[in-house]
């Protein structure tokens, strides 16, 4: 129980300020007067304003509550190092033992793991809730279990109690660790770009871990190339990409011995790799309606640098002009076949037949250039079937089909056959016309062909091949066999996803990455693996994960369409994945690498320092053992050797409240006249 004396006056406060001013006033004018009883007029006075000012004695009924202390448990990656878990763990019963012999104090634990998304340690973040659930009238103090590697101190919480730490680790720890200072997001493919890499060594560096470390590079999940690089130093990297799409490079340390963890040792960069510009070589025989198709289809794209050539002058044609009068410019056959057909992406020969331009070796040449990794397509006309059709070439070792010499002139729907539905180029084309209700307008033409390698994936009159794909040594080759794709550029009879068709197409020829027939890719979002598996292939499919710790998952996929399977795997941790299925492997980074917990590893106080020793704690190694806990008052020094200190709080619960007047109205305002009579007196005997 205690009691206090409250006051509540029966006039405003102002107004009892105003008579006092008063009384006061009256009082020094009885003093100036040298009156004798003027003490006895200010007690007087004073009576009738305590009267006023009505005081009361309040007594309460006090429950008193415990001391809270807070102990926030740091359980992220870095604290699983060494033999920091068992350090924290004797942290813990210590503190619990120590708390737990002290009256009236009560522990609450926060443990506190890995931020989402790569976050870090937010210690303090975990400080600031835990507080938020504890009246602060309570908090007699807050402990924090950590090697002091916290990634939000701009957050540390207004502390009205100490806050003290407990750090783990030792002094003698070290780290190597790998980091990537420049990477671009994009780069030209054969273009050289650079990279900058350093090696730190971080904490007590032994002699013995050298002033160099042996680096292994590997592209795309492929065999690694070592190399030793000296630590503490940028490191320029020349980098050129060999291919469109995703290029996943991977840089490993070789772990040296002591060190804390090699989980900093690895980094894994992706960059995208576009062309600067496509170049095209469009060569087209006799003019035809659709002999602007293909032109119109490349010129409408930015990225492509076409040269176009039509034959309106062959040999045979003799009428006699003067060459000087001619304004036909002579088609450049040696510089083009012989000089820099190696500069071409990819070469479409349009309704062209052999006419005694290009000679067999120029064929040839063509021949070695898709071998070596070109691309060439070859859009058929009536030509094809003829004596003088390309397949009487050189051209025939590379085309996946011959010409029967028949030409199918009937109307036919192009079909996609069961392989085209699986194939990228292909798959999907029904779904993605909407014009004439998805009906496909017909042609008028075929060549017939007999398949002998491939994949056909369209088809024509009776299922005869219209469209064969086929790779030749490094290189890509297709045939189709019509020339009245244009048809559907015109919308004949609703016309049909010709733009479509032809871009694939063309993309395929010039390997763009997602139009691979054999894939496989994933694409990282949260923890979270998207994986896809492109095939021709009807069978069921499955991929192997091996995670950044060794572990290997086996993830099987479903087919959502034809020839596309995939499958969605949750990430344990941050890290690389390798995937694989059959040859086929890819890398992909859930997160970075080396996760920020992984950035500094070294058990240090620095960052806490500001934070501990405003509220005069301490920050106390566990290397030198767990230290006592004692309770000292609020404004000493909190912290000492081998010991940190707690604040009473003293908190309490009022159970009941009882006011009591100190004395009746009338007490007072007897009192008051009694003094005003004995001043009357007093001052008449004068």
């Amino acid at each position: 129980m205690s009691g206090a004396v409250i006051f509540d006056p029966l006039l405003p406060w102002a107004v009892l300020s105003g008579a006092a001013l008063l009384a006061a006033a009256f009082l020094g004018l009885a003093v100036w007067r040298g009156l004798s009883g003027w003490w006895l007029r200010g007690l007087s006075a004073l009576a009738l304003l305590l009267a006023i000012a009505n005081p009361s004695l309040q007594r309460e009924e006090r429950a008193p509550l415990s001391d809270i202390v807070l102990l926030i448990v740091d359980e992220s990656a870095s604290q699983r190092l060494s033999d920091r878990p068992a350090q924290t763990e004797d942290a813990i019963d210590r503190v619990r033992a120590e708390i737990a012999a002290m009256d009236n104090t009560e522990l609450r634990v926060v443990t506190l793991e890995d931020a989402q998304d790569d976050g870090g340690t937010l210690l303090m973040t975990a400080l600031s809730e835990a507080m938020a659930e504890v009246p602060r009238a309570r908090l007699a103090g807050a402990i924090l279990l950590t090697d002091g590697q916290l990634h939000d101190i701009d957050h540390a919480p207004d502390m009205p109690a100490p806050l003290q730490t407990l750090l783990t680790g030792r002094q003698s720890d070290w780290d190597r660790r790998l980091i990537v200072k420049n990477a671009p997001a994009f780069a030209i493919i054969d273009e050289e770009v650079q990279l900058t890499l350093r090696i730190d060594d971080q904490g007590a560096v032994p002699e013995a871990a050298g002033a160099s470390a042996e680096l292994s590079i590997a592209v795309d999940g492929g065999a690694p190339e070592v190399y030793t690089v000296p630590v503490g130093r940028d490191l320029d990297l020349p980098v050129t990409l060999s291919h469109g799409g995703m290029n996943v490079i991977q840089f490993q340390l070789a772990e040296a011995e002591g060190e804390l963890t090699d989980r900093n040792n690895a980094a894994v960069i992706q960059i995208n790799g576009v062309r600067d510009r496509l170049r095209v070589l469009l060569v087209s025989g006799e003019p035809h309606p659709g002999e602007r198709t293909w032109r119109n289809l490349l010129k409408s794209d930015s990225s492509v640098d076409l040269v176009h050539f039509t034959i309106l002058r062959p040999p045979e044609k003799q009428d006699g002009v003067p060459v000087t009068e001619l304004s036909l410019i002579a088609f450049p056959t040696r510089e083009l076949f012989l000089e820099k057909v190696d500069e071409f992406d990819l070469i479409i020969f349009d309704r062209y037949k052999r006419r005694g331009i290009l000679p067999s070796i120029y064929l040839d040449n063509v021949r070695d250039y898709v071998e070596k990794g070109g691309a060439v397509l070859i859009a058929a006309g009536p030509d094809f079937a003829s004596a003088d059709s390309l397949y009487r070439s050189p051209l025939s070792e590379i085309l996946p089909a011959a010409p029967t010499a028949r030409v199918i002139e009937e109307g036919y729907r192009p079909e996609i056959t069961d392989l085209g539905a699986r194939h990228p180029v292909t798959e999907g084309l029904k779904d993605a016309w909407t014009g004439n209700g998805g009906e496909w307008g017909r042609w008028f033409r075929l060549i017939e062909l007999e398949a002998n390698r491939g994949q056909t994936v369209l088809g024509g009159v009776g299922g005869r091949p219209l469209l064969v794909l086929d790779r030749v040594g490094e290189g890509r080759v297709a045939l189709m066999a019509s020339d009245h794709a244009w048809l559907w550029n015109r919308g004949f009879e609703g016309g049909g996803p010709q733009l479509e068709l032809l871009r694939r197409l063309a993309h395929w020829m010039m390997k763009e990455p997602e139009l691979e027939e054999e894939a496989l890719s994933a694409v990282a979002e949260g923890q979270s693996l998207t994986i896809t598996r492109r095939s021709l292939q009807d069978a069921p499919r499955s991929v192997e994960i091996t995670g950044p710790d060794g572990t290997v998952t086996v993830l099987p996929l479903e087919e959502p369409q034809p020839g596309k399977y995939t499958g969605v795997f949750e990430g344990p941790e941050i890290g690389l994945y390798r995937l694989r299925d059959e040859a086929l492997e890819t890398v992909v980074g859930l997160g970075p690498a080396a996760p920020r917990e992984f950035e500094e590893t070294i058990a240090t106080g620095d960052k806490l320092e500001a934070a501990v020793r405003a509220t005069r704690g301490g920050i106390l190694p566990l290397e030198r053992g767990a230290p006592d806990i004692r309770q000292v008052r609020e404004g000493r020094v909190a912290a000492g050797r081998g010991w940190i200190g707690i604040t009473p709080r003293d908190a309490y619960l009022t159970a009941d409240v009882t006011i009591v007047p100190l004395a009746p109205a009338w007490a007072f305002l007897l009192l008051a006249a009694l003094l005003s009579v004995g001043a009357w007196l007093r001052e008449g005997r004068r």
